[in-house]
């Protein structure tokens, strides 16, 4: 159960969620280090958040990653519940909770320092809707306290290993009339991790079919990431 008194809660919850080491809402550069796991997703962690907020918040970012037209293309409404998967230093969970005070956003990482962060940005900006989640990267049991509305993934699903497993486990903690959304890299952006990790819209697609969602829409406002919208189906496979 959410408490509804704390400005915030810093919450533990060693859970399903696999290793996410590239925070929502920033990128790996080809040449920073990482490790490879068959080339089917990039390993690497943000133990320093103070050092990354340089770049994660770079105010440059915004004129391709278009914050103000991501969050009005998410929909969000009143009373909403967004999880952030991957929330970084809050690019767009602080920017979620301020535009929309009535919603609440969970604000999810596997780096304690990330979780902090956040945490002492939502007291400074005095958001009562922000709720932080420290997740493990090893166990497969998530109990967030309530369903969601909408589950954002950006800039993450490539760092994501087994993933059609992953969104078939997260599948019971979205709304059955719930959105999920990835935003990650064109192939042909120059922003970016290395090529051979950034993930094509077609393979995506084939790989949430199998975990049981569907494509729903598709905008292309955003010049060097792709913007896919989905929901679960009605029959999800077994």
């Amino acid at each position: 159960m959410i408490r509804k008194n704390p400005m915030f809660i810093r919450t533990s919850i060693y859970s399903f969620f696999l290793p996410i080491f590239l925070t929502a809402g920033f990128f790996m550069t080809p040449h920073e280090p990482c490790s490879a796991h068959g080339h089917d997703h990039m390993d690497k962690r943000f133990n320093d958040a103070e050092k990354w907020a340089l770049k994660f918040d770079d105010p440059k970012r915004a004129e391709w990653q278009k914050p103000e037209e991501t969050i009005k293309a998410l929909r969000i409404s009143d009373n909403d519940q967004i999880a952030d998967i991957g929330a970084g230093t809050g690019y767009f969970s602080i920017r979620i909770a301020k535009k929309h005070p009535q919603a609440k956003v969970l604000a999810i990482d596997v780096e304690p320092d990330m979780v902090a962060y956040i945490e002492k940005l939502a007291k400074k900006e005095n958001l009562s809707n922000v709720q932080t989640f420290l997740v493990s990267p090893t166990t497969v049991d998530l109990k967030l306290p309530v369903t969601v509305d909408k589950i954002l993934v950006v800039n993450t699903y490539h760092h994501i290993p087994d993933r059609t497993k992953y969104f078939k486990d997260l599948s019971p903690y979205l709304k059955a009339d719930g959105k999920l959304v990835i935003i990650d890299f064109k192939l042909e952006s120059p922003e970016g991790p290395p090529i051979e990790y950034r993930i094509e819209p077609a393979q995506l697609r084939e790989e949430l079919k199998l975990a049981g969602y569907e494509q729903v829409e598709s905008l292309d406002f955003l010049q060097y990431q792709y913007f896919l919208v989905f929901q679960k189906l009605k029959s999800a496979p077994l």
